[in-house]
């Protein structure tokens, strides 16, 4: 079995285009992706949502990683894809969370969503009124 075993990993081995996918160096960033692709996705969340602390490390965490891809020999430019993506993503989430929390978002949000409200009581008035009226 040990030979059976040898023999298939030299013949991954001896073929370069296996022998990445094989690596750690395709399966690490590949299975890192989600992290960017989750904050890709909750970009359409409200920012109510979001860990002011959980981006922070995040961020930190991607700007460090972003180096160390670039540091390792061979460079791994695939890890440094997803951690650029995921820095980028998380700068986005960074500033939506300021911006709702510290520069009056959820304030313009609230007073938008009781104009709202007052425009959808006005128009259930005026459609009482000209019920009224038709009779």
């Amino acid at each position: 079995m040990a030979a059976f075993v040898k023999a298939i990993n030299a013949k991954i081995r001896s073929n370069p285009t296996l022998s990445y996918f094989c690596s750690t160096h395709f399966w690490g960033p590949a299975s890192n992706f989600g992290i960017p692709i989750a904050a890709i996705a909750d970009a359409q969340k409200s920012p109510d949502l979001i860990s002011g602390q959980m981006t922070a490390a995040l961020t930190v965490y991607s700007a460090t990683f972003m180096r160390y891809s670039l540091a390792v020999t061979p460079k791994n430019y695939l890890l440094f894809a997803c951690h650029f993506i995921n820095e980028c993503s998380q700068l986005t989430q960074g500033y939506r969370f300021v911006n709702w929390h510290y520069w009056g978002g959820k304030e313009k949000a609230l007073q938008s969503g009781a104009l709202t409200e007052a425009k959808e009581k006005v128009v259930a008035a005026g459609e009482k009124v000209k019920e009224a009226v038709s009779k």
